[in-house]
């Protein structure tokens, strides 16, 4: 099923934005020791039609941004740096960059976003979990708010996804909308039941944290939009396996308390890229190259025609 909406355009200039990228990313260590993963590469497009290799928390920032998003809190813990770099205008680079003839207008637009935003970080000290990493942001945000893991990329036209969420979050005065999938091992994910209010649009009467046996294929896909009332769900919420703080244990508080909990179903159209692990770091790079490649041609098949996205390397006899 695929969610229509409401005909209520969102307004995202009122929305803030975080971005959890504290958390230390074990499977893909050794690599991920002092390379954030939320670093790790996608393929993107250009406003040229060229293509370029971009962070995917900068890929996320950007999408965000697109949709009218000025506010924005990234949380990072300990090896983080890079992030806080790469977010960080470089002159001296752009200088010698330029001498050399080598600036990328790219380079410029990502400087010029970070420079008409509100960038805080926030330092998550221990990787305690996503609802911890959320709970950070309770001195500093008010009113309704997105959350995005850092390590998950949407891959929607135009970012119908993000108006999609907001649009029914703001139809259904909801205290947390949520983004799913029907994956057909949910084992791994939060997994939420519930019933149709509308095509593509669940009200929630459940939600639990990678259950053994899961009553439905509904996974979470860590995209939200809350309303203030996730602080005090994550507050009155225990700590469970080592320490951890889960979000999906704060949402069932929410519904527990009978405060308005939906979930949205990805349209078939839209691709979910995971870069929390090696085998789902690979394949985001094969779809997010074939899904820009698609674009291209789309837009300028001669183009496409006659310039391939990889050109094989003869091999030397």
């Amino acid at each position: 099923m695929s969610p229509r909406g409401s005909s209520v355009p969102p307004d995202f200039g009122e929305y803030k934005a975080m971005i959890t990228a504290g958390g230390i990313g074990t499977r893909l260590l050794p690599f991920s020791k002092e390379v954030p993963k939320e670093m790790f590469p996608i393929i993107t497009c250009d406003d040229n039609n060229s293509l370029q290799l971009k962070p995917l928390v900068q890929a996320i920032f950007e999408q965000l941004y697109n949709t009218g998003v000025r506010s924005f809190y990234i949380v990072v813990g300990r090896g983080k740096r890079a992030i806080e770099d790469h977010f960080s205008p470089d002159t001296v680079f752009l200088e010698y960059l330029n001498k050399k003839g080598k600036l990328p207008n790219s380079l410029l637009d990502f400087y010029e976003k970070i420079r008409s935003s509100n960038l805080v970080f926030l330092n998550q000290l221990e990787p305690l979990g996503f609802g911890d990493a959320v709970q950070l942001g309770r001195p500093l945000i008010n009113g309704n708010f997105i959350v995005q893991a850092g390590d998950t990329f949407i891959l929607s036209d135009d970012n119908k996804y993000l108006s999609r969420l907001a649009t029914l979050h703001q139809k259904y005065r909801a205290s947390a909308t949520v983004l799913l999938q029907d994956v057909s091992d949910p084992r791994q994910y939060g997994v939420v039941d519930g019933d149709y209010i509308e095509e593509g649009v669940l009200r929630m009467t459940s939600a639990i944290e990678k259950p053994e046996r899961p009553k439905t294929n509904h996974a979470i896909m860590p995209v939200y939009i809350f309303s203030g009332d996730i602080f005090n769900a994550l507050s009155e919420t225990g700590r469970g396996v080592d320490g951890e703080l889960q979000l999906t244990d704060a949402i069932q508080k929410l519904i527990t308390a009978r405060k308005r909990v939906i979930g949205v179903n990805l349209m078939s159209d839209e691709l979910r890229l995971d870069l929390g692990t090696l085998e789902s770091m690979v394949e985001a790079l094969k779809v997010s190259l074939s899904y820009v490649d698609a674009k291209r041609k789309a837009l300028i098949p001669k183009l496409a025609e006659e310039t391939p996205v990889i050109q094989a390397v003869p091999r030397r006899t």
